[in-house]
């Protein structure tokens, strides 16, 4: 469980196919704190920590989250938004985050507003639930937003400038793909509604 509250921006530093799965191996301020089997949010897709050098880490994903995610993009040097696992001692300060990225969506336009930064993504729902609403909560890339501007296939969300420097945000432009997952209250409450149509 997460909250969306990106950690670190941290540098994928080596990637490894191997048959379907892919090795991802990530450094970052905290690999001292990690230990294996341990859970952690790469651009918001829930990873296990398989190996641990003094200065890395390496995750594997598998096929499916390859083709639900935008992992299978990334390349060595790129940034990823990285958190660790949910505290339930402490303040919930995004949304609660499954790390379960339900698709991906693309970046159609970057908007600079004067100190901050509106961005656009637009999607196909893979699901009826796949939606978003005015002001709820959506997860882009891990991160924690509010929407604006919701529509059927399409949303923005507005970025302070905090945000655009220590996520990966500020290298997202148009035709970037990110990760989605939806708010998980709205998916649940959005598919028992169209179970009760039925």
């Amino acid at each position: 469980m997460f909250s969306g509250i990106v950690e670190e921006a941290a540098t994928v530093v080596a990637i490894e196919k191997e048959q379907e799965n892919v090795h991802f191996t990530v450094t970052c301020g905290f690999v001292s704190e990690l230990k294996i089997d341990q859970s952690i949010a790469h651009n918001g897709v829930c990873l296990t920590v398989v190996k641990k050098t003094a200065d890395s880490y390496t995750v594997t994903a598998i096929k499916e989250t390859l083709l639900k995610s935008n992992l299978g993009f990334l390349k060595a040097g790129d940034k990823i938004n990285l958190e660790r696992s949910m505290l339930m001692n402490g303040r919930l300060d995004g949304h609660i985050v499954q790390g379960h990225v339900d698709q991906t969506a693309t970046c159609s336009s970057v908007v600079e507003a004067d100190g901050s930064w509106y961005f656009t993504f637009e999607y196909e729902p893979l699901q009826s639930d796949y939606i978003t609403v005015e002001k709820g909560s959506v997860c882009v890339n891990g991160v924690s937003l509010t929407v604006v501007n919701s529509q059927a296939k399409s949303f923005q969300v507005a970025i302070i400038p905090y945000t655009y420097n220590f996520t990966n945000f500020h290298q997202i432009k148009k035709g970037t793909v990110v990760n989605l997952e939806f708010d998980i209250i709205g998916k649940y409450v959005s598919r028992y509604i169209s179970a009760l149509k039925k």
